[in-house]
């Protein structure tokens, strides 16, 4: 079996994407992936030994330049992304038995196209659930496209979002299909995530309300980290008691300088050292005061179960590593699912949710005020115990299933 994956985002698009691609090869497939050529992604592929096929231009200046929210240049972005699919993804996918995808709408579609001009197995897994269309909960507003305020049943606004969905990508995608020699789609969004995506989440952590969408939860997908920490980072960590971790992954960060300040004197306020994570930020430390440590890329898995508390931005990878390490969170939430993720985090007890991504000294201390009590402390050892950890099993069998019962029969004689 031959399987390619197509993501396009920052570390929690392509991380999770390692973990099933290791997993499925230790199963028998053959795995390749495509992805941003930014350095980290290369080094990480090639740290697993699994085959990368750059696609599309570095995400990372991408990331760290757009405005939030902003649709300043979309259309142009979508484009380049639906003609990578085409392009690099489609070469790179004959041969191959299947294709499994996530990121953002343009390259789900345009990748679903890819495997339907070469007659191949198309999986959309999505790392979150805010975005699979769902009566229980609003869809997210997608950039420079509001919902109409006036509407408040939420299955007519994921019906208003399929349409704008179309109106944003629609044209493009049809144009690149005609070039290809297949027929026109009338609702981008529902093309691209079929009628049975799969949702790489915690059942615990992210549960799914069942809907007519036959969404397969198959688990979050986590490669366990065998990486030891930096030694000088061991020497800090076994100097003194448990720091509290200061992260904000690859998300952008307004003024990170006041976001370091705020964020290093809430955690002295509350008499504890801190671990800063660098990230794309690019976070600092204010002082040389020796209760603070920086870091750059660091095994999160084994730092976290050596940290008091956890104060991140909300994406689903650092949320569910959290968890799993069964440390307390307080999360800064911006856009896209990352409130999902601080609602979930207050709902079950393990954390706080501050309020918005820019805190004070006052506010976030606060929030790890009930972060670091024993009652939470408990709570988010209690809930790590009922994560799962066999996510990429699941979806790799799931998938090898599939593949082994399409393939048609050999008969004896052949």
């Amino acid at each position: 079996m031959r399987v390619l994956f197509s993501t396009y985002g920052s570390r929690g698009s392509v991380e999770p994407i390692v973990g099933l691609a290791v997993r499925l090869r230790e199963l028998g497939a053959e795995v390749r992936v495509c992805a941003p050529p930014d350095q980290e992604f290369v080094e990480r592929l090639a740290g697993v030994g699994v085959e990368m096929v750059p696609a599309g231009r570095p995400v990372r200046p991408v990331v760290t330049t757009v405005t939030p929210g902003s649709a300043v240049g979309l259309a142009q972005r979508a484009s380049e992304l639906m003609a990578v699919q085409f392009d690099t993804v489609a070469a790179a996918a004959r041969g191959c038995d299947a294709l499994v995808v996530t990121g953002p709408l343009p390259v789900a579609a345009a990748a679903r196209s890819v495997a339907e001009k070469l007659g191949i197995r198309y999986v959309h897994a999505s790392h979150q659930p805010v975005s699979l269309p769902s009566p229980h909960r609003r869809p997210p507003v997608r950039r420079g496209q509001p919902l109409p305020p006036e509407t408040v049943d939420n299955q007519t606004l994921w019906d208003e979002d399929a349409g704008i969905a179309h109106t944003m990508f629609g044209e493009m995608l049809n144009t690149h299909r005609a070039s290809a020699g297949l027929p026109p789609v009338d609702n981008v969004r529902d093309y691209a995530f079929t009628e049975q995506p799969w949702l790489a989440t915690d059942p615990v952590l992210a549960p799914w309300q069942p809907t007519d969408l036959g969404v397969v939860q198959t688990g979050a997908w986590v490669l366990p980290d065998e990486r030891p920490l930096p030694a000088d980072l061991v020497a800090f960590l076994d100097a003194g008691e448990p720091p509290v971790y200061v992260g904000f992954g690859s998300t952008p960060v307004t003024a990170p300088g006041d976001v370091a300040r705020a964020a290093i004197g809430a955690v002295r306020a509350q008499g504890r050292r801190a671990v800063v994570s660098r990230g794309w930020a690019g976070l600092a430390l204010i002082d040389d005061q020796d209760d603070c440590f920086l870091v750059g890329e660091v095994n999160q898995q084994a730092l976290f179960r050596r940290v008091a508390a956890v104060v991140h931005h909300g994406s689903a990878g650092t949320t569910t590593t959290a968890t799993l390490a069964g440390a307390p969170q307080v999360v800064l939430a911006g856009g896209g699912d990352q409130p999902y993720w601080a609602g979930r985090v207050s709902g079950l007890g393990i954390g706080a949710e501050h309020d918005g991504p820019a805190p004070t000294t006052d506010s976030l201390s606060a929030a790890l005020e009930t972060a670091l009590t024993p009652r939470t402390r408990e709570r988010a050892a209690a809930v790590a115990a009922t994560i799962r950890t066999d996510g990429t099993t699941v979806a790799a069998r799931l998938l090898l299933d599939e593949l082994s019962r399409e393939r048609p029969a050999v008969s004896a004689s052949a």
